[in-house]
């Protein structure tokens, strides 16, 4: 009976497309087997709260973001990387993977492969594979986003050698420590893009008393956030509404208020990293003293992180190339040669998978 299934799963999969999904806070991207990165679309929807249907996904809804009218509602159905909302991610994610789909021109419902962050729980990890399911897809393989950001950085982890990585995304910080295509030591942590997002549009309204929306916020903090003073320094134009008055108003910000305004969650990263530097065996700190330690995600291009964590940790840093796609790449691997990687995938108890059929 399982010869059969086995057939019947290769079979399947010779007409159907393999799927990989990096199901961000911020970003959502897809890679098809063969293929590559075909979709890199903000994790945003925009919903007809009269009538309860999708009005836009992903780009055209981040520009409506803040300009709606009262009946259109923008919203983000991930919070600190997990599902917040289970329908509206289902009906994200059965739109983005029927665009890719109707692209490769396949009719068999996809084999897809879900990042998720290390440490949820049970019923967040269910909830991930149900709404891929109830999508469209076939069937369902959940892989920790660290262990798929490794993976995308090529660092062998495969071998009996520690290897650290840090995943600063939008909702969370995934800091894991891998040996031997396990993790040794890991914390998630949620404090990551959305929280400095989150920090700036606070420091605005306290210290300048203007309220401004999350995208200008997200823009202030591109432009200027950074852990050290720039050579001249730089600033910024923003408008909102004022606190007092409720009028129009702008006001200029520096890159000294952003610091300011993001240094306690900076601080809380830097020390949770050491943190699992603490709890680290002594064999697998040497290699990683040795060999670095990894940062990808969004939060890996903040200028000055990697010199602040070398001076603090005493450890070199290292960013892997392209951060922003560390984790779709890897899961790109994977999806390539899921039976390779099959003892690193997690089923919906965060067990290893004993049921992949390739």
């Amino acid at each position: 009976m399982a010869k059969m299934s086995r057939f019947i799963q290769k079979i399947l999969g010779s007409f159907s497309t393999d799927i990989g999904i990096d199901l961000g806070t911020a970003n959502t991207l897809m890679y098809v087997k063969g293929k590559g990165i075909v979709l890199n679309e903000p994790t945003i929807v925009a919903v007809n709260k009269k009538t309860g249907q999708l009005v836009a996904v992903g780009n055209e809804a981040r520009v409506m973001q803040g300009r709606t009218p009262s009946h259109i509602e923008v919203v983000r159905p991930l919070v600190d990387g997990v599902i917040s909302d289970f329908e509206v991610t289902e009906e994200m994610l059965a739109y983005l993977i029927n665009k890719v789909r109707s692209e490769m021109r396949t009719f068999i419902a996809p084999r897809v492969l879900v990042g998720v962050p290390s440490g949820i729980t049970n019923v967040e990890m269910r909830a991930a594979r149900d709404a891929a399911r109830n999508a469209g897809a076939r069937e369902v393989f959940l892989i920790e986003e660290p262990m798929a950001a490794a993976i995308g950085a090529k660092l062998p982890i495969g071998k009996a050698a520690g290897n650290m990585i840090i995943d600063i995304g939008g909702g969370t910080t995934d800091i894991a420590v891998i040996s031997i295509n396990g993790i040794v030591v890991a914390k998630n942590l949620r404090v990551a893009g959305d929280h400095l997002t989150a920090a700036i549009m606070s420091y605005i309204r306290d210290q300048f008393k203007v309220y401004v929306g999350e995208k200008t916020a997200e823009d202030v903090k591109i432009l200027l956030a950074a852990i050290e003073a720039p050579e001249g320094g730089k600033e910024h134009v923003v408008r909102g509404r004022d606190v007092i008055t409720g009028l129009p108003r702008e006001v200029v910000i520096t890159d000294s208020d952003v610091r300011d305004a993001i240094a306690s969650q900076v601080d809380t990263i830097v020390e949770s990293v050491r943190s699992v530097l603490e709890q680290t065996p002594p064999e697998v700190m040497a290699d990683i003293m040795q060999r670095g330690i990894h940062i990808s995600g969004g939060g890996a291009l903040i200028p000055g992180l990697k010199q602040l964590l070398e001076e603090v940790l005493e450890v070199p840093v290292i960013i892997v190339p392209d951060p922003l796609r560390a984790v779709i790449r890897g899961a790109g691997i994977v999806i390539e040669n899921l039976e390779l990687y099959e003892e690193l995938l997690i089923d919906k108890e965060g067990e290893l998978s004993p049921t992949l059929l390739t």
